[in-house]
């Protein structure tokens, strides 16, 4: 599906799954998030997510949170942290659904993306989600992987990584932000 056929068929009814780290939140790499006051919005993140809320019908956030897994910090804290990170997307306006995160430090695990346990457990959690009305927004070709094999959209994020020379198997677009993103399926882009 190409951009202009994929925009043309947002409506609600779709799902969007956001990545978390380095999508929602600025992503340091090879350092985990282990508190909230160590969790930082991506530059136009919130905004970005109200917006998408009044174009999907469910916004799922599904991480990788080895972190957990291997001990620099609890799964309690973990909670806290995607709880105050809903209480802030919904002050601004957003609405994510629920948080999906795979705290298992082993590659293997059926949850750890690009494996598809979390999107399996959305589903189960909310039937209605149709993978072929989904979209995946990522910045991580893993998070590319996970879509494309449940057969999502797949956006990639220029966050932390070079910009991969399209066209690309793994991706339909890629945009340098959540904002950039959103800017392109709005009328008047915010600046």
């Amino acid at each position: 599906m190409n951009m202009m056929n994929f925009q043309s068929q947002i409506h609600k009814g779709w799902t969007l799954f956001l990545d978390r780290d380095g999508v929602i939140n600025e992503e340091h790499v090879g350092h985990y998030i282990t508190s909230w006051d160590e969790f930082k919005f991506c530059e136009g993140s919130l905004n970005a997510i109200s917006q998408l809320s009044d174009m999907f019908d469910r916004l799922v956030v599904v991480s990788n949170q080895r972190g957990v897994g291997r001990g620099i910090m609890t799964i309690d804290t973990l909670k806290e942290i995607h709880s105050n990170m809903i209480t802030s997307v919904n002050g601004e306006g957003g609405n994510i659904l629920k948080v999906y995160a795979c705290t298992s430090i082993d590659d293997n695990d059926h949850n750890r993306k690009p494996n598809t346990g979390m999107a399996v457990q959305a589903k189960e959690d909310f039937p209605e989600i149709d993978f072929k009305k989904s979209v995946m927004v990522g910045n991580n070709i893993t998070d590319m992987e996970f879509g494309k094999r449940l057969g999502m959209y797949t956006i990639f994020l220029t966050t932390t990584h070079e910009p991969y020379e399209l066209p690309h198997d793994l991706i339909d677009e890629q945009h340098p932000s959540l904002q950039d993103w959103a800017n392109t399926l709005i009328e008047e882009p915010v600046e």
